[in-house]
């Protein structure tokens, strides 16, 4: 068992970082629950549009992980006058690529939605989403920047203030642009979209001021810190970790797709069913975070024992509490799936894929964890290899076979999702063990 003081110190960086995780989680929830209201085809689109824009996300997710893992390693080296150095680094290259990227999505969110669905009502209503939310580009990539900062530097609290009232603006404005109010006439689905970018803009200008004096003080514009070495760094962490994201990402879209061909019914189904997993794994990926910073700082210390000991830790404490979250899932399926389908007939549908849900995030606990500590130790590539190999060359393929090709729909493809996410958790626990990521070494000039 993990002593009591490691337990401490995990989760007084760990808890923060998962409070503003479930809070997001949570919204994306509401928002799940106030567009379903307006039937299963909005709820559809939603789905189709927030995947397809989960897609171009994902490219910029590395900059969260690379300015915690290189921020994390200057704490660890005690050079705290420089700390925030990296996050300099990260907003040069979140303005380098959000602007063409947004550009890029912009261009064809016809087409890109058009994938997911024959349904041409559901289409238009994705495509709009969609529009809107990419639109908000680049706010996530400032706010990820600074989310890596202040969990790297063991303060996640500061950012989590910060987001949780961005999440209470977010749910009136969602609801403003949905249903209308003070002679505003509701956009339905897209104007869930519209009121999250504007949430997000929102954001990321209350973050930036929030920790302007701090930044500041510790390097945030110091000219010695800005060198080719430093910003190729923290793009070479970057990339191989937004790879792997984007291509979950690609994974999820083209499992959408696949869904997709057992109909518009089972797409909203598997949506909500993928939103109740984001949620109940979020303490895991929380934990995992948390160990990102954890592990880094070890081995800035050089002392890489105590580094390995750290993912233990974390994937014990992150099991025990993915567990209890789960358990309203195998005892009281109906009454948490009456929260979003109003069909008794999608309930029935929806009932053994949510039970296999709860199982799923359980095995998951280990591979959630360990992708998060691989990428604290400088890991990246190998996260990016065996996440995207596991995913493209054994998941998708078998769930396509089981679902639609053989007829066992939703229950076929979710037993084959615990199959795959077992076989992850023990091939990153072989890898973990083995401790080469011990010997990674980056130097920050």
């Amino acid at each position: 068992m993990i002593c009591r003081r490691r337990l401490k110190t995990l989760l007084a960086l760990g808890l923060p970082i998962i409070g503003g995780m479930l809070s997001q989680s949570l919204l994306n929830l509401i928002d799940t629950i106030m567009v379903g209201s307006l039937g299963e085809t909005a709820l559809a689109a939603v789905g189709i549009g927030g995947y397809s824009g989960f897609l171009a996300i994902s490219l910029i997710l590395g900059l969260s992980s690379s300015v915690q893992t290189l921020v994390a390693r200057q704490r660890g080296s005690e050079k705290l006058q420089s700390m925030a150095q990296p996050l300099g680094w990260g907003l040069l290259l979140c303005l380098a690529i959000t602007l063409p990227l947004t550009l890029l999505f912009w261009s064809i969110s016809e087409p890109l939605t058009a994938l997911f669905s024959n349904d041409a009502a559901a289409l238009i209503q994705a495509q709009s989403y969609f529009e809107y939310r990419i639109s908000g580009l680049l706010a996530i990539g400032i706010s990820l920047c600074y989310r890596g900062y202040w969990n790297g530097s063991n303060r996640p609290v500061r950012y989590l203030r910060i987001l949780l009232l961005v999440h209470l603006i977010n749910v009136p404005l969602n609801y403003l642009f949905i249903f209308g109010a003070f002679g505003f006439n509701g956009m339905g689905a897209p104007g869930a979209g519209l009121g999250t970018s504007l949430s997000l803009y929102i954001g990321a200008a209350l973050i930036a001021l929030a920790s302007w004096k701090d930044t500041l003080q510790r390097g945030l514009f110091d000219s010695a810190g800005i060198n080719l070495h430093n910003f190729i760094l923290l793009v070479r962490l970057s990339v191989p970790h937004s790879l792997q994201q984007a291509f979950f990402a690609a994974s999820v879209a083209v499992l959408f797709w696949i869904i997709g061909q057992l109909g518009t019914q089972q797409q909203a189904i598997a949506h909500i069913l993928i939103n109740l997993s984001l949620l109940l794994i979020l303490p895991g990926v929380g934990l995992g975070i948390a160990s990102t910073t954890l592990v880094s700082q070890a081995l800035g210390q050089n002392r890489s024992e105590e580094a390995l000991n750290w993912g233990w830790d974390v994937i014990k404490t992150a099991f025990v509490i993915m567990l209890v979250l789960s358990l309203p899932m195998w005892l009281a399926p109906d009454l948490l799936l009456s929260a979003f389908l109003k069909s008794s007939a999608a309930i029935e549908e929806a009932r053994l894929p949510l039970i296999l849900t709860g199982i799923a995030i359980c095995v998951d606990a280990a591979a959630i964890v360990l992708t998060q500590s691989l990428l604290g130790a400088g890991a990246s590539r190998t996260v990016m290899l065996v996440t995207t190999l596991g995913q493209w060359c054994f998941y998708l393929p078998l769930a396509w076979l089981t679902g639609p090709v053989l007829g066992y729909g939703l229950i076929g493809i979710w037993l084959v999702q615990i199959l795959h996410r077992g076989l992850s958790s023990l091939i990153f626990i072989a890898i973990w063990q083995r401790q080469h990521w011990v010997h990674i070494r980056f130097k920050i000039l």
